[in-house]
Formats: C-alpha cells, structure tokens, sequence
C-alpha cells in the first residue's frame, strides 16, 4: 500500500511476547496472566497486542470499558475479558452478551446483570472490587462480606474472583503498600469465614508482579510491563523487559536558513548561525507532545539532531547538525532505535513530569501502526 502519510508507530510483537513469557516465568505455574490491553492496548493496539500476548501464554485480557471487550469479541477473540471497573447499569445487557466478566461493587449494577443474565438462561461471572485503600473503586474492605452475602439470592451472576488494586507497589518498603496487602489479605479471610469461594484472588499489578511475589496469588495483571516499560525506577534491573513502540517520520521538506532567521509559533527558536531545518509531519495531535518544544531528541541517520521551534499540530521541525546531509524522505526516529543510538520513550516522561503510561497511550491518538515481529 502506498504511504498516506509519512509519520507512524511500529509496535514489535515479538517484544510483547517476550514480555509476557518474561514475567510468566517468575509466576507459580497455577498463578493465571491477565494482559491489561486497555486503552487501546495503551496506545499499541489492542486487537494486536492480545493476540500476541495469548499467543505467548497469556491466560486472560483486562479492558477499561464494556466497549473494549467488545472490540476484542468482535476480531474473534475467545479467551476471558475482564472489565476492571463496574460498567453502568445500562450495559449489563452488552457484558452479557459479549461474554465478558466485569468488576461488581454496587448493588444496582448486581440487579441489572442479574435480571439480563436471567433473561438470558446464563450465569454470569463477575469479580468483586474491594478498596483497600485506594479509594478509587470498590466496595469498603469492612463491607466486602456483608455485600456479597446481600448477592447470595440473586439468579444468573456468580462470584468467580476478589481483587484489589495497590496504590504505591512500585515503592520498594513502602508502609501503605503493606497496609494494603493486610487489609487484602484480611477481607479475604473474612469472606472464607462467611463459607464464601472467592474464586480467584488476585492484586499484583505489574509493579508487584515483579517486586512482591508474595502478591502473586491467583493471577497477576500485568499492564505496563507486558509493553516493555517499567512501572517504576526500581524494576529496573529486576527484569528483561523489550520495548514494544518505535515511534517514526520521514523527513517531509528540507531547508537553508539564514542566521537569526526564526522557526516556528511565536519563533521561539532563532537560528545563531546558517543551519539546515528538516520538518517532520508530526505533531501534538499525534502525541508529541507540545511541553516537549526545543527539548525533543530526534535521530536521522542514526544522528542525534535537536527539536527546535515550538511543535505544532501536525508538524516539527528539527536542527540538522553541520556534516550531515539530509534529503526528503529519510527516516526520523522520535521514539526507539536507530544504528546505535536509542531514545526512551521514559526521557521524554520525564521531561514533561509525567508517566510511561501517558506518553504511550498519547502515542496512539492519530498515528498509524506497523506491526513487525508477528507471533
């Protein structure tokens, strides 16, 4: 197919899959892998990544939305979709129907799936939300019993699993974190005591998953890690993880300008000497974003050159350094690799103050993708 549009992001399949047999391999061979594939596979394609992922031993997928699993169901996936936050009411009818197993913490989301699983002669699973401090989602630790206790009359839902989420697993010896893993624990004691099956119990994100095995449980969630970036500063160096996202233009126009000449709204670049400036048809809108002005790293030619000129919309502009030539047409690389240089998508979060997580989902606003490395 001809090219559309000369800017795109390439996402290694064969990283995520990886990834996965990475992480998997530090599990109990009875603990279940879920992939979170939300928001759009946090900007890598979700279609794509859960296929690689299944295909390298994942158990089970994550989604945000009843509209997401629903994206999965439609490209043919069958293996088990969790929607990790209680959909509304009104959409019992889709989570029915599309099979997925959604979160459950309030009693007017139990009625409506209940009376669509009745409806529909099925048992519908679903996993119970508890906060153990979060205070996101959830139903209170204290009431978790008493809740599911309230449920035992209702026909078409079972309870298949508990779970929690942690707020601070990525900080290694931090208090809250071990306050939150007890008061788990305990809310899971208290269901047994109740002669209730939680099914299976589960709390380690991917920050847990790598630093505290004893979270393992009955399945790990894994959302960051399986792209090949770290939750945090201190799973570095615990774990192979293989970045998944390469983020590339080609060099759209080419160009002499005099010293002093200014590039960009509000020319806040001005050249200190004659310099050639390369556009690249990237911009904000594509997930570049707009904080990262005259601080980007761009590679040409496996040549580091220097955003310059606040980032646009749709465009860029970079500084050639003096040496190198550059035509139309070459590739630029604002995320990966290229020869021996690499630039981190973790730099530019950094820059900005922000996380991997934004950056990556950023990424998958407007860019088309390109997938290497098929499973």
């Amino acid at each position: 197919m001809a090219d559309r549009r000369w800017a795109w992001a390439e996402v290694d399949l064969a990283a995520i899959g990886h990834n996965v047999r990475t992480l998997k391999a530090s599990l109990p061979a009875t603990t279940l892998f879920m992939a979170v594939v939300k928001a759009d596979g946090y900007g890598h394609g979700a279609v794509q990544v859960a296929g690689a992922a299944l295909a390298a031993g994942a158990d089970r997928l994550g989604v945000a939305t009843v509209d997401e699993g629903a994206e999965l169901r439609k490209a043919g996936v069958t293996a088990p979709i969790h929607v990790l936050s209680e959909p509304p009411p009104g959409a019992a009818g889709l989570v029915v129907r599309n099979q997925l197993i959604p979160a459950l913490y309030s009693r007017d989301f139990a009625l409506a799936l209940s009376k669509v699983a009745s409806v529909a002669q099925v048992s519908a699973p679903f996993h119970l939300k508890v906060n153990t401090g979060m205070n996101r989602i959830g139903i209170a630790a204290e009431d978790a019993a008493s809740f599911v206790e309230s449920l035992r009359g209702l026909p078409g839902i079972a309870m298949e699993g508990v779970y929690t989420h942690f707020a601070t697993a990525d900080v290694p010896g931090d208090w809250e974190f071990e306050r939150q893993a007890k008061c788990f624990d305990a809310t899971v004691r208290e269901l047994r005591a109740h002669r209730i099956d939680c099914g299976i119990v589960h709390s380690a994100n991917s920050a847990a998953t790598i630093l505290h095995p004893e979270t393992h449980g009955g399945m790990v969630r894994c959302g960051i890690a399986l792209y090949g970036l770290h939750p945090g500063e201190a799973t570095r160096g615990r774990v192979d993880l293989r970045p998944a996202m390469s983020v590339k233009a080609r060099v759209s126009q080419v160009r002499r300008i005099a010293m002093g000449e200014g590039v960009s709204y509000g020319f806040t670049y001005h050249a200190g000497a004659p310099v050639t400036i390369a556009t690249l048809p990237i911009g904000y809108a594509d997930g570049v974003r707009r904080g990262l002005s005259d601080s980007l790293r761009v590679l040409v030619q496996g040549t580091e050159c220097r955003q310059v000129g606040r980032i646009c919309m749709d465009q860029l502009m970079v500084e050639i350094p003096r040496g190198l030539t550059v035509s139309m047409g070459d590739e630029a690389v604002l995320v990966g690799g290229q020869g021996s240089a690499r630039i981190e998508i973790d730099e530019q979060a950094t820059t900005l103050g922000t996380i991997n997580y934004e950056m990556a989902c950023g990424y998958g606003a407007r860019l088309s993708r390109r997938y290497t490395g098929q499973q």
